[in-house]
């Protein structure tokens, strides 16, 4: 984003909008503009600002922040606390969540357990199902968008990143979009489905295609080099070294009438069933849980170190707030000051989902 003349990281901190969110420092950006740490002043409440320029060629705060009150409630759908325009910038203020799977993925050294695949992969399902039950589909899955939250959240996905969302029925008669060709990618292209590739419009299929490649992908190319791969590889190939349940799962989405509605439950218990198979525990014990506690472990035995998930909020990552590190490019990866309440470390009592 670029910054208006005579602006800087200095000056935001003396920035206040909505008449009470302070900006402390800029924890992330993207291709909007810049997220900012913030703080009411009124209860101390940590808050995430997203700072738009009135200039931004392809403005699109405005449109997120109505989405936004349209899914109020979900859950998994950040809170939204206040949006208006202050200076030269259109500013939405809302709940400051945790890293991002992206970032949650390269603390665990670009692998994950198939535990923590499947614990997040039904919660994935979850929040699409929950948008798409709005009328709306995403248009841009991928890693990044999906951040843990905080606190006593801390166990809880979340989904993020709606500018490039379009509503794909109406809202009364639920009449689907027509079925179109020709159209721009929309979306990141290592996470788009292979139609979205080939110029068709995108509906209930590809948001589900998207969803997989997030949850079994392991450097950026062109579009025409991601297209043809995705197209040169068979299913069985693509999901070798997989439980059949993926390969399930993504014959199912492929096959997928333009207009058909997914079933999501059938989707969800492939996931639940191999679970269960597998032998797991649903105790949100995920990989860089672990990893957090056995960091922990190694400190000063004098360290208190709670029993339950804990949230990755040590020294090293507190130095990450450029946007690039833990955290960077999504809302609250980079840990506040320790007295807030917001960003305790997580100890919650485990409940085991009514499905197990």
């Amino acid at each position: 984003m670029a910054a208006s003349t005579g602006s800087s990281g200095s000056s935001k901190s003396e920035f206040t909008v909505g008449g009470r969110y302070r900006l402390v420092r800029k924890i992330g950006s993207g291709s909007f503009g810049d997220i900012y740490l913030g703080v009411n002043q009124t209860n101390g409440e940590e808050v995430a600002v997203k700072l738009e320029s009135h200039k931004a060629r392809h403005p699109q705060l405005l449109y997120e922040s109505k989405l936004y009150k349209i899914l109020q409630g979900g859950v998994g759908i950040p809170h939204i606390k206040w949006y208006g325009s202050e200076k030269e910038y259109n500013v939405l203020v809302m709940d400051l969540l945790g890293p991002s799977l992206e970032d949650l993925f390269n603390f665990c050294s670009r692998r994950f357990t198939m535990k923590t695949v499947l614990m997040l992969a039904d919660q994935m399902i979850g929040r699409i199902e929950y948008v798409h039950n709005k009328n709306f589909i995403h248009r841009d899955i991928k890693p990044d968008n999906f951040l843990m939250g905080i606190g006593r959240h801390c166990n809880k996905l979340f989904i993020i990143d709606f500018g490039l969302a379009k509503k794909y029925r109406d809202t009364r008669s639920k009449q689907h979009i027509p079925y179109r060709e020709d159209k721009n990618l929309t979306g990141t292209a290592r996470y788009a489905s292979i139609n979205a590739h080939l110029g068709i419009e995108q509906s209930y299929r590809h948001v589900l295609s998207s969803h997989f490649d997030l949850i079994a992908a392991t450097k950026k190319q062109k579009y025409e080099k991601i297209s043809e791969k995705k197209l040169s590889t068979p299913i069985e190939i693509l999901c070798k070294g997989f439980p059949a349940e993926f390969a399930m799962y993504l014959n199912y989405c492929r096959g997928l009438r333009f207009e058909e509605s997914p079933d999501y439950m059938y989707l969800r218990q492939l996931f639940r069933i191999l679970f269960r198979t597998l032998n797991h525990q649903y105790d949100y014990t995920f990989d860089w849980t672990l990893l957090k506690q056995k960091a922990a472990a190694s400190t000063s035995s004098s360290s208190t170190v709670p029993a339950g998930p804990t949230a990755i909020d040590d020294k090293r990552d507190d130095k990450r707030d450029d946007g690039h590190g833990m955290g960077g490019r999504l809302h609250g990866g980079v840990p506040g000051p320790k007295k807030s309440n917001n960003n305790k470390t997580c100890s919650v009592i485990i409940k085991q989902p009514n499905w197990l």
